[in-house]
């Protein structure tokens, strides 16, 4: 059994393959995961409702089976250029298909999104992000190991009102992903726990009294076994104490 694939909030999930059969695995909270990670391999490729395995060592994906990207330039249906904030002030400015744009802020756990400037067609809406970038106060990249320290925080609502005063707001966006945190969670790579929740792409787990907080994304190609992870993990007394 391996993880092949993942789906980001709102309707989380990891995709497990065994034998060329799928199996969903939803994440919502209160569900509880018992599996212990073994090697990691290529994720291989998922073709209708059928995995094709790849037994190459690059993880997440070989060479073959890398993932295409995106490209905007390529489309054209009307974008939406946006900006992103995640807490407490983290600001990004990106661009989406319009009708994706709240699946996308969800996608990436933005805290708050604002919908700023409509556009034609993917190449004119990267045109119009490279020039709103030219803002001090803004990236066009947030890792995930960014938004980590700001799951339990909030965002600095005067600085995100002062950026938005800056641009003509033509829709603006507010979630809450329900994880009600106290402290930052502790960066760890598992499957074992009670899931709290999930944010973009970021699996918070409760594990023997400690949360931590998993990159979806870094599961990808790891072969599964059934039961609860043993191995020694870090606590939130031995990260935070």
């Amino acid at each position: 059994m391996q993880v092949v694939g993942y789906e980001p909030s709102p309707d989380a999930a990891v995709v497990l393959a065994d034998g060329g059969r799928l199996e969903r695995v939803g994440l919502a909270p209160g569900t509880t995961l018992a599996y212990t990670l073994g090697e990691r391999h290529c994720a291989g490729t998922v073709q209708g409702e059928h995995h094709v395995a790849c037994e190459r060592s690059t993880a997440p994906y070989c060479s073959v089976h890398e993932r295409p990207h995106y490209d905007p330039a390529t489309s054209d249906e009307e974008h939406a250029v946006y900006l992103a904030a995640f807490a407490p002030h983290l600001f990004k400015v990106g661009i989406t298909k319009t009708r994706r744009l709240e699946t996308r802020l969800r996608e990436q756990g933005a805290d708050r999104g604002a919908h700023v400037y409509t556009v034609t067609d993917g190449e004119v809406a990267l045109q119009v992000e490279d020039d709103v970038y030219a803002d001090p106060r803004l990236t066009q990249w947030v890792q995930v190991s960014q938004k980590v320290p700001g799951l339990h925080r909030t965002v600095d609502e005067r600085a995100w009102t002062a950026l938005l005063d800056d641009f003509t707001v033509h829709e603006s966006f507010g979630f809450d992903y329900g994880l009600s945190l106290t402290d930052q969670p502790v960066p760890e790579t598992l499957l074992t726990g009670t899931v709290s929740g999930v944010q973009g792409r970021v699996l918070v787990l409760e594990r023997a009294g400690t949360v931590y907080a998993v990159d979806l994304r870094d599961l990808l190609g790891y072969e599964l076994t059934d039961g609860e992870e043993d191995r020694e993990l870090q606590s939130s007394l031995g990260a935070w104490g």
